[in-house]
């Protein structure tokens, strides 16, 4: 019978397709993953990829293979680690990706209560700005919006993403209030280049009626983080466009207000992101419970909607 070893080299090299991406997520050596995926072709007496210096391809024996353990697979290894230490409890490494300036505002603070309930599971938070490859990368989970639905990943819905316009009191102490979207042309606007486009993201903002209106912030400074707009907003320099979460500690302390607040923009949903498979890992189910037990706790998905004029 094939080791798990060998089996999940085959799998991981087969969705990373690489043997170096297969490593990443195993925590081996390329090395030691190629001599497991030789070892499984010299076991089963078929060559199950297609080696050159630049990528790794399946044969047709190792398409035909990968469609029938694959599945499998996943859920042995699931039950493995949902058995992580003889009691049940949740261990082991929990590897999570967040958006830096959500991340640190509103998930940071759960670590100590999540801690205090599950000591055995030890947090690997990563805080960046992209969209990561949840198989190819290894990680449990995601916390974002606008994430790619690939196959074999699933989302969890945690509250809307929408976009305000806010400024600063001091900014708008001698400047009258626009009354729609359009009269944001007339101050000084602070944007977003992104790093995945290279372009000024732009915004249609709507209203509880339906209506519909572009904002059209004049790029007067431009950075590349939702914090440095937040920043440059609340040192007085214009107006900036951005999400609710990234902006809510300071509309609800006054810090900043909210301009045109009938008007919003729908970036979809804050979501989780993980792995589709039939049993979770426990430590990945109890963040799951625990993140959305306290979003529901906070009423954060009330508190994000920007539908809802402040």
């Amino acid at each position: 019978m094939e080791t798990l070893a060998n089996l999940e080299s085959f799998v991981r090299s087969a969705e990373a397709r690489s043997f170096s991406g297969a490593a990443r997520r195993l925590s081996l050596t390329p090395a030691a993953v190629s001599r497991n995926v030789a070892m499984l072709e010299r076991n089963l007496g078929v060559r199950l990829f297609h080696r050159s210096t630049r990528k790794l391809t399946l044969t047709e024996a190792g398409e035909r293979f990968l469609q029938e353990i694959g599945g499998n697979l996943d859920a042995l290894q699931a039950a493995i680690a949902g058995m992580a230490s003889d009691d049940g409890e949740p261990a082991g490494l929990l590897k999570v990706s967040m958006a830096p300036t959500f991340g640190l505002t509103h998930i940071m603070p759960l670590l100590p209560s999540f801690r205090a309930r599950y000591p055995r599971v030890r947090p690997e938070w990563h805080f960046e700005n992209r969209q990561v490859d949840l198989v190819a990368e290894g990680y449990d989970l995601a916390i974002g919006g606008g994430f790619d639905l690939v196959p074999g990943v699933v989302s969890r819905a945690l509250a809307p993403a929408h976009i305000v316009a806010v400024a600063s009191r001091d900014y708008m102490t001698a400047r009258t209030p626009p009354p729609d979207p359009s009269g944001l042309a007339d101050f000084d606007g602070i944007v977003m280049r992104s790093t995945r486009s290279g372009r000024v993201r732009q915004w249609i903002m709507r209203d509880a009626a339906g209506d519909k209106m572009p904002a059209a912030l004049p790029e007067t400074i431009i950075v590349n983080d939702p914090a440095a707009m937040r920043q440059a907003a609340l040192l007085g320099l214009g107006v900036a466009l951005l999400a609710v979460p990234d902006v809510l500690r300071e509309l609800e302390r006054g810090d900043l207000v909210r301009l045109v607040p009938r008007w919003y923009a729908d970036a979809g949903s804050i979501s989780l992101y993980y792995a589709s498979r039939t049993l979770l890992p426990a430590k990945t189910r109890a963040f799951i419970d625990f993140v959305t037990d306290a979003f529901k706790r906070e009423r954060l998905a009330e508190r994000f909607a920007g539908s809802i004029g402040q």
